[in-house]
């Protein structure tokens, strides 16, 4: 019997580069964005919020970080794909703590292992995936 196990896990720095480089994006889309970036446990790893970011979005993209890491999909339409087809899914999904179909959450997986999560929000949900794609396009990969 194992009584242990180890856990992949984004660093700081990691946490840190993932929230620059989504910052960056959006600066080249004109868009004013919050940025959370989680641990593999779920927790709060790095936020920020650039100036005059929507209000809203300070809790959306934690939210946002929170669904994907919790469940290790993205959210928006891969999420919605998911649940579409399962009423229990798709009308309880609504009713879990922390929980936003938004898109612009996304798992941040490091040799195949899940090491935390990222959520942007401030615009429309596409504009957002586009921060996090670039965000996560940036990040090194690591060697097995």
């Amino acid at each position: 019997m194992n009584t242990t196990f180890q856990q992949t896990t984004l660093t700081l720095e990691a946490a840190h580069s993932l929230i620059a480089n989504a910052i960056k994006e959006a600066e080249r889309l004109s868009m004013k964005i919050s940025v959370c970036v989680l641990d593999s446990s779920g927790r709060i790893k790095a936020f920020s919020s650039m100036d005059q970011a929507p209000a809203v979005s300070l809790e959306a993209c934690i939210k946002k970080a929170k669904t994907a890491v919790g469940f290790g999909l993205p959210t928006g339409k891969t999420w919605y794909e998911f649940i579409k087809n399962d009423p229990i899914l798709m009308n309880g999904a609504e009713h879990l703590p922390d929980f936003i179909l938004l898109g612009g959450g996304s798992p941040v997986m490091v040799n195949g292992a899940l090491a935390g999560a990222i959520g942007v929000s401030g615009g429309h949900y596409e504009q957002d995936e586009k921060c996090v794609n670039a965000a996560l396009a940036a990040l090194p990969q690591q060697k097995a």
